[in-house]
């Protein structure tokens, strides 16, 4: 199993959370977005999160009151695109056990 691969899960799903967050609360007023920085893990192999950073953009205002700057077409996209990457990442380590399995069966 790649270590690669679990790392990238772990940040994948630190990055789904962020994005779930923003999502429940997009009605919430003063609400600021985060988003996920990713990083190259150790040594270069795989990816972790080097920071979670709050948005500084305003949302709209209404009526004197801030709303939250919650872009959920953004926020949509980058969870699908998220979502696609730990399909990846969990079909590499599936393949990668299966290939194990083989080779354990071809020598036993």
């Amino acid at each position: 199993m790649s270590d690669s691969n679990l790392m990238a899960l772990d940040a994948l799903s630190t990055v789904q959370a962020v994005s779930a967050n923003n999502i429940a609360n997009v009605n919430t007023d003063e609400f600021k977005a985060s988003s996920v920085a990713l990083e190259s893990g150790p040594g270069g192999q795989g990816v972790e999160v080097a920071a979670i950073q709050e948005s500084t953009t305003p949302g709209a205002f209404i009526d004197g009151v801030e709303t939250s700057n919650t872009d959920l077409g953004r926020e949509m996209v980058d969870m699908i695109r998220t979502g696609h990457a730990f399909s990846a990442n969990t079909a590499f380590i599936r393949a990668s056990e299966e290939m194990t399995g083989h080779l354990l069966n071809m020598v036993a």
